[in-house]
């Protein structure tokens, strides 16, 4: 019985996937890397047979007009299309009995976004983004995310008085310099705002860039610990009460880095269009990121969380990070982290348009 359970719980996480292209190869990396492991691989299914003797091949079971006797053969729970080209490609007929039969049909893009909380942004063409559901602002549920924001806010100033003071103390004890750290950063539309964290660094006595693998040396004894549980952020419990930010969104980049994130990063301003955060979906997924790759990388994470916005996701972003707080979970600065699975070429111009926000003038709000 126990077996049987097994064999059944095993089937219902089989993934047969519909391509052997880049994209398919793309996809298959993230489900076998993914963790906790939640789906199996159980082959791929093209016309196009791969090269004898690579990974793509020994995966291979069969042409598309195979399909319905293969999947009587492997059983798959979900089929994944992941072809290149779809045009007069598609096993329709197949495909319809599978779902018939009660395996799931579903989008390369569409299971990636639900296996891996993020947005292949480098596959979205902009008429995906105008047809798909959520990247709707409304004005009720703005409303609900404000007044949590404020609220949270006041709680977190009362609750957290005399641990703010001890650490405003440590910081002035640790090192010479300001207690606070003020810097402008780019808010809803492009608008910048002096964002307040109390400063972990020594100041720099050279031209630096933001990139904090770039000013490791800087960081000073008690900022270790501050930026390790993210303490440091405390004080923009006060940029929220302001209206300068949320506690859950996008977190603000400085106004320094706007202008070529603008350029390099694909639908990058989209990030603009809600308010940032004190913490987000991106810095609790993914963390600092220390190059350009890495920002475009966050970028999708932003993405899904512009796309799924909502009170439910903004609270479980918010347990999230007092799991952080508490356990310095996941708030390592720099770490050895996988590269992006299919990375821009740094420094090139982004494919997709930035969509950046304008004024009444028609410019950008970027520095």
């Amino acid at each position: 019985m126990v077996g049987k359970l097994r064999d059944m719980r095993d089937q219902s996480r089989r993934v047969l996937v519909l391509g052997s292209g880049p994209q398919a190869s793309a996809l298959i990396e993230e489900i076998e890397s993914a963790q906790p492991p939640r789906y199996t691989v159980c082959g791929t299914v093209d016309d196009q047979e791969p090269a004898v003797g690579t990974p793509d091949h020994n995966r291979w079971l069969g042409p598309c007009d195979a399909l319905s006797e293969i999947l009587n053969r492997v059983h798959p729970a979900f089929i994944v299309v992941a072809l290149a080209d779809r045009r007069d490609r598609l096993p329709l007929q197949a495909l319809l009995e599978a779902r018939v039969r009660g395996m799931v049909v579903e989008d390369a893009l569409d299971f990636s976004e639900r296996l891996m909380g993020k947005l292949a942004i480098e596959a979205i063409r902009p008429s995906m983004l105008i047809l798909a559901k959520g990247f709707r602002n409304h004005g009720a549920a703005d409303v609900i995310a404000r007044v949590v924001s404020i609220i949270g806010a006041l709680i977190g100033l009362a609750f957290c008085g005399p641990l703010l003071c001890a650490i405003g103390l440590a910081v002035k004890l640790d090192s010479r310099g300001p207690m606070f750290f003020i810097q402008q950063r780019a808010g809803r539309n492009g608008r910048p705002f002096g964002l307040i964290k109390f400063r972990t660094m020594h100041p720099a006595k050279e031209a630096r860039s933001e990139w904090v693998s770039d000013n490791i040396d800087r960081i000073t004894r008690i900022g270790h610990y501050l930026r390790r549980f993210r303490l440091d952020e405390l004080p923009q419990l006060v940029n929220v009460l302001r209206g300068d930010m949320n506690l859950v969104g996008p977190r603000p980049h400085p106004v320094t880095n706007q202008a070529v994130f603008m350029e390099k990063i694909a639908y990058y301003g989209l990030r603009s269009t809600v308010r940032p955060g004190v913490t987000g979906w991106a810095q609790i997924k993914y963390g600092y990121a220390n190059n350009l790759a890495e920002e475009t990388e966050k970028m999708r994470y932003d993405l899904y969380y512009i796309k799924h916005r909502s009170l439910w996701l903004d609270l479980r972003i918010l347990l999230m990070t007092v799991a952080t707080v508490l356990f310095g979970k996941g708030a390592t600065e720099v770490r050895r982290r996988r590269a992006p699975l299919r990375p821009p070429q740094q420094w090139q111009p982004a494919r997709r348009p930035a969509l950046a926000p304008t004024g009444t003038d028609g410019v950008p709000y970027v520095s």
